[in-house]
């Protein structure tokens, strides 16, 4: 009898451990998250505030009783940023598009094709992601200069349409796809390509979502290769329309038009991220798991 009552209270003393470090755990955790999402929050509140009322604080407050959206209106007259936002999405759904092309057929050939030397020209191919970015960018730029397409949509797409991190990604994710399925598929005489489209794309999904969304953040944030083979604001992205607005001075005296200009750019890939989460989660986990 005094062994169960011994039993009763050591699971009763687990139960309340458990409960005890799950909730030490939630609190860690909605910490990190407050950390993490007060900036945001702050840039929503300081865009809504008007000129006056942010200036007239002399000590910040966390909310606002009047809030106004006269600094979004601001924020489009100031500069073209209609414009701005136009060419970042033919640039970015351009530059995305080209990529998928290159990254899925340079996998496919690395995860399923035999060639000799595949090994050592993938490792060689790996190895370019030793290479420091500032000296990729150089090279580009003296290449985009030498060919005559600076200030042009050409110019800006050409050097990102390829990633030796995306074909990693999407190669180890074609590797997982039983050999078994493709020499099916050949004895049925389907070729390379229809197996391609057929079988392998859709099996990879979760992947190439999560490897076209990361891509489309990635063009959306660009900022260094705009800014230095663009001089011309027809060929602006939105990058460029923050730095503009900054350099005439909305910046650094009207800081709520300012703050409104980045929500604004901030929410088209807020709410990507949100819709796709789960595939990107899924895509990442999946592309990082052998076998």
């Amino acid at each position: 009898m005094s062994q169960i009552v011994d039993y009763k209270k050591a699971d009763q003393a687990a139960k309340t451990r458990r409960t005890v470090l799950r909730v030490f755990t939630y609190i860690l955790l909605a910490a990190w998250a407050v950390m993490v999402l007060f900036p945001f929050y702050w840039m929503v509140l300081t865009s809504v505030k008007s000129y006056s009322a942010y200036n007239g604080e002399y000590i910040p407050k966390f909310f606002t009783l009047s809030p106004t959206l006269e600094n979004y209106k601001e924020a489009f007259t100031a500069v073209n940023l209609g414009r701005y936002f136009a060419n970042t999405f033919l640039f970015t759904v351009a530059t995305t598009a080209c990529m998928l092309v290159v990254i899925t057929l340079a996998a496919f050939a690395f995860a399923r094709l035999e060639f000799r030397g595949k090994n050592l020209v993938f490792t060689l191919f790996l190895s370019l992601m030793m290479i420091p970015n500032e000296l990729v960018v150089i090279t580009n730029f003296i290449t985009i200069t030498d060919l005559g397409l600076r200030n042009t949509f050409m110019g800006l797409i050409l050097p990102s349409v390829t990633s030796v991190f995306y074909i990693y990604l999407l190669k180890e994710n074609f590797a997982q796809i039983p050999d078994e399925l493709y020499y099916a598929a050949k004895v049925d005489g389907t070729s390379d390509f229809k197996y391609l489209l057929k079988v392998m794309i859709p099996i990879s999904k979760p992947t190439i979502i999560t490897v076209i969304i990361l891509k489309v953040i990635e063009c959306w944030n660009s900022y260094v290769w705009p800014r230095l083979i663009t001089d011309d604001p027809d060929y602006y992205l939105v990058s460029n329309g923050i730095q503009e607005l900054r350099e005439n001075g909305l910046g650094r005296e009207n800081i709520p038009a300012m703050m409104a200009a980045v929500v604004v750019i901030s929410v088209p890939l807020v709410v990507l991220f949100l819709i796709f989460r789960n595939k990107v989660m899924a895509g990442v986990s999946r592309g990082g798991t052998k076998g």
